[in-house]
């Protein structure tokens, strides 16, 4: 999953018609570069972290570019939060955002191979709270699964590494345990928007 938005401008109003801004993430009316999180590389991953990356994330959807929206939810999905911050309020974790980014992305926009992505990303993740976040990842990928079932998974890798793609049950328990208090119920919010569009209205 790559695409470089590098020759964004980083002021001036979005507007790029057909392309509705997504309702789980934050409004921004400015472009915003990804390059806008080093601010936090050596500092605090809470709350402004993860405000940043789902504003980030909504202005790269506007500017088209899905592939980099979704990256910035996965920054988002790896904060450091304790599950009573302020803007959990206002965004809760972006399972919903994720969804909406994978489903409503025009045919010409370049989205690569969410399911390869995400198991890629569970099973690659490092510290810090590598648990918590891979158990995101594997969330994300069963979106993604729902979403592209033609999308093949990395084959090779599941054979050479013998990874287990987990079911259903297995990823409910695992937000459980690694999670926040409620991101089971958010998680399943998600996965109800990601049936087949003429179930979910999206």
């Amino acid at each position: 999953m790559s695409e470089s938005p590098a020759a964004l401008p980083v002021s001036g109003r979005i507007h790029l018609p057909g392309l509705p801004a997504c309702p789980f993430l934050p409004a921004v009316t400015e472009p915003i570069p990804a390059a806008a999180m080093k601010a936090f590389r050596n500092g605090d991953r809470g709350g402004d972290f993860y405000l940043q990356a789902l504003k980030c994330a909504q202005s790269l959807w506007l500017q088209g570019f899905p592939a980099q929206a979704l990256l910035q939810i996965n920054r988002a999905l790896g904060a450091d939060l304790q599950g009573g911050e302020p803007v959990l309020g206002d965004w809760p974790l972006p399972y919903r955002a994720a969804v909406w980014v994978m489903r409503r992305r025009e045919a010409d926009q370049f989205i690569g191979n969410p399911r390869r992505h995400y198991q890629h990303l569970a099973t690659r993740m490092v510290e810090p709270r590598k648990t918590q976040r891979a158990w995101r990842a594997w969330a994300c990928w069963y979106l993604a699964c729902r979403i592209f079932p033609d999308c093949p998974a990395d084959e090779k890798q599941l054979a050479e590494e013998g990874i287990v793609e987990p079911d259903r049950a297995a990823i409910v328990a695992g937000l459980a345990v690694h999670g926040l208090a409620d991101e089971v119920a958010g998680w399943e919010l998600a996965e109800a928007l990601a049936l087949p569009p003429d179930l979910t209205g999206l």
